[in-house]
């Protein structure tokens, strides 16, 4: 926004001229409830102050955006207040008890179920996207507002989205698209659930996104074209029928696009049916007469013809629709509604707001309206998160078919259901006790495919031995799944525990572990906690019945024990630092009383004694490796305890004359009772012939001597030096050994290095 003078509007005056098109929305509302609006964004905006978005404008245009929204939604003053207020008591310092006092306890309440639940510790992400779902739909069964707000939340977040991290775009649209895309459109949101699926794809495919949407721009007049002349052929023969409707075309969006692209494998040119019409008359038995109507002025597609009108789907959408073939050969749809249907169409549940003829029906919950709401609730319990949110997708988001009980009810189903999602639809006890079924009059098996049309109707026995754990397998809705395995939770708790035992075992076994290394007094009560059961057969128990994963279990358990172990490392270490601490502490001590000097054989450390140390730490120097027989003398390091050199170590004859360190040289000696090996190094100086190196390592095998590294340089003139580093108990095997390398053919000089 600009002043005349083309200087920019200072924040202030925006945020005020956006609020000031917010009360011309609610202008019919009482005085009092404009008030308790403005009062609430007064309230939100001091709260809010300080805090930016991504994009760096004040935060509190967010919740003033998604108040716009629910207000253009119709929905009531507690819904706009909920709506300015939904982050306040997340992110400030406002309380629930405080906004129940000044705005009410319903704003209050439906401020709390929108509210994250970031505060709380998650295990995973499914796990925190689940308790974020179920407190969201616990509150939505009590008013239905909660989930009005949140998606009108969600619609301002997504849109933008480009202020975001890459990352935090992906995880955002990803979850839009699964989650609340899915939840505008079981609420008849279309409008809200067109736009979020079209701003999550933009996120998640950009490059598809774009190739879409430059398509559509470059062939927007022939689209246009075409839509304008079918309108008209429509208009034009009911006006000739005396029937009284709006006619109008649309593109669809561009995700129905690219899902028909990904689902058919077809690029845009190869789409036709790109088209939707909609006829929007008064009546019903106008809605079938318009039918009739473009029947006969097209062709129509078998198959593709729906009455949503006598059967409802479950987010009370209802129309007429139809697929046919213009003259031109290009496939379109029409979709035939009433008014009445089509503010449903466009808004959904908050089409049907109860709110606005008073607080009479809090309990929306209660209708079967939102049954659905109940029962995703109700599958959650003795579910994983993982499992939970994989099924909510199925039952929420998939495609549904509709089939007919014996008596002519209605049941729906999401896409792929089988007899058994239709016999627990009907109520557990017919899923429990199902022997067969039948569709159309026929037997099918339990892995037949509904479709919708079709009359189902279930065999049952009163001797039936209950579901089958292949069922979980079968059923494709998450409320059957629910039952099957609470039937097994309570029926079959012995065999559930054994086949959970044998399934955990079978995995923790796969992952080279063993049941014992799990179940160690110090180790069982850690993988519990981390498992989260309270006893192993409790956990076996819930593995049996389906209520857990044995290799997410195992998996969890595997990383415990692997903590578990880091911790003990961990702990070893630092007692072994003290220690050495305490040790270092010792030497320096004795070397400040003079007791270093004193000569007394106190304890053999590595093989030496250190006069006057007790459990001193030892370390051989690099320069010279000493080795029994070798005269030594002792240098105190600081933090490293006693390094041990041989005496004609150049090193420490320099050391032993440099001021400051006199003090520190003490005496050591070999312990004539060790048995211990030591490393040495040996220089050979050679001229370099085919063989030598074999010839070199042939004299140290004969002489059963241990080479830990070798390496080796050619020097000039054709001469190659050696550096071995090998393993002996004392400086007669050393001598020994050069001696028999000294024979060696072109060998001329054997040598100990020595600093």
């Amino acid at each position: 926004m600009e002043s005349a003078t083309g200087n920019q509007v200072p924040m202030e005056d925006k945020l005020a001229a956006r609020f000031a098109e917010l009360e011309e929305k609610i202008k019919n509302m009482p005085q009092e409830e404009q008030d308790r609006v403005r009062d609430a964004y007064t309230y939100a905006k001091e709260h809010h102050d300080g805090q930016l978005r991504k994009d760096g404008s004040p935060y509190i245009t967010h919740p003033l955006e998604v108040a716009h929204l629910v207000a253009d939604l119709g929905l009531d003053a507690d819904s706009i207040i909920a709506a300015l207020l939904h982050d306040t008591i997340e992110d400030t310092d406002a309380t629930h008890e405080e906004v129940a006092k000044r705005f009410g306890v319903t704003v209050a309440n439906l401020v709390e179920g929108v509210t994250k639940l970031n505060k709380v510790k998650y295990t995973s992400t499914e796990e925190k996207q689940m308790e974020n779902l179920r407190k969201m739909l616990m509150a939505m069964a009590q008013d239905v507002r909660v989930i009005l707000i949140k998606i009108c939340d969600r619609v301002h977040n997504i849109r933008t989205l480009e202020y975001q991290s890459e990352k935090k775009q992906r995880e955002k649209a990803l979850e839009t698209l699964e989650i609340y895309a899915p939840i505008a459109h079981r609420l008849g949101m279309q409008r809200m659930k067109w736009e979020m699926e079209d701003e999550s794809l933009r996120f998640l495919d950009p490059v598809a996104y774009k190739e879409i949407s430059d398509e559509l721009a470059a062939q927007a007049k022939a689209h246009a074209a075409f839509m304008e002349r079918i309108q008209n052929e429509i208009q034009d023969r009911l006006k000739k029928e005396g029937i009284k409707g709006t006619v109008y075309g649309r593109v669809k969006h561009v995700y129905s696009i690219y899902r028909k692209m990904y689902a058919q494998n077809k690029k845009l040119s190869e789409i036709f049916d790109l088209y939707a019409f909609r006829v929007i008359v008064d009546d019903i038995p106008t809605c079938y007469s318009v039918l009739g109507c473009i029947h006969d002025m097209y062709k129509a597609v078998l198959g593709r013809f729906k009455d949503y009108i006598g059967t409802p789907k479950p987010n009370m959408y209802q129309s007429l629709h139809t697929t046919v073939i213009g003259s031109e050969g290009i496939p379109f749809e029409v979709q035939i509604r009433t008014w009445e249907m089509h503010h449903m169409a466009e808004y959904g549940v908050a089409a049907h707001w109860k709110y606005k003829q008073g607080l009479s029906n809090k309990q929306l919950g209660t209708e079967e309206t939102f049954a659905w709401v109940r029962r995703l609730l109700e599958n959650q319990q003795d579910t994983e998160a993982e499992e939970y949110i994989r099924s909510l997708k199925v039952d929420l988001f998939a495609d549904e078919v509709f089939v007919f009980t014996p008596g002519g009810d209605v049941i729906n189903l999401p896409a792929g259901a089988t007899p058994i999602d239709f016999a627990y639809a009907i109520h557990s006890a017919v899923g429990n006790s199902m022997t067969g079924a039948k569709v159309n009059g026929r037997i099918v098996g339990f892995d037949y495919r509904l479709r919708s049309g079709e009359i189902v109707e279930v065999i049952t026995s009163k001797n039936a031995k209950g579901p089958s754990r292949d069922w979980m397998k079968l059923a494709k809705s998450n409320q059957a799944r629910t039952k099957i395995r609470q039937w097994f939770k309570r029926e079959k708790r012995e065999e559930n525990v054994a086949h959970g035992r044998t399934m955990f075992e079978g995995e923790i076994k796969r992952l080279g572990l063993t049941i014992a290394m799990l179940t160690t007094e110090s180790m069982l009560p850690h993988i519990l906690e981390k498992v989260r059961f309270n006893s192993l057969e409790e956990m076996y128990a819930a593995i049996g019945y389906g209520g857990a994963s044995a290799q997410k279990c195992a998996n969890r358990a595997r990383e415990e024990l692997i903590h578990q172990d880091r911790q003990e490392a961990e702990r070893l270490a630092a007692e072994k630092a003290e220690q050495e601490a305490r040790q270092q502490e010792e030497v320096t001590a004795a070397l400040d009383s003079g007791v270093a000097k004193s000569g007394n054989k106190k304890h053999s450390v590595s093989g030496v004694i250190v006069a006057g140390m007790t459990e001193c730490m030892v370390k051989f120097a690099k320069c010279c490796t000493p080795v029994p027989g070798d005269p030594i003398v002792g240098f105190i390091t600081r933090g490293y305890g006693v390094s041990v050199h041989r005496a004609d170590c150049p090193n420490a004859i320099s050391g032993q004359t440099r001021p400051g360190e006199k003090d520190r040289w003490i005496k050591v000696s070999w312990d004539p009772d060790s048995l211990n090996t030591y490393k040495t190094s040996l220089d050979i100086i050679a001229k370099d012939r085919p063989g030598l190196a074999m010839d070199v390592t042939t004299v140290m095998a004969t002489a059963k001597m241990n080479i830990l590294a070798m390496t080796v340089n050619v020097l000039p003139d054709g001469y190659t030096k050696f550096n071995l580093v090998v393993e002996v108990r004392g400086q007669g095997e050393v001598t020994t050994i050069m001696n028999k390398l000294n024979q060696v053919k072109n060998v001329y000089q054997v040598s100990r290095v020595s600093g």
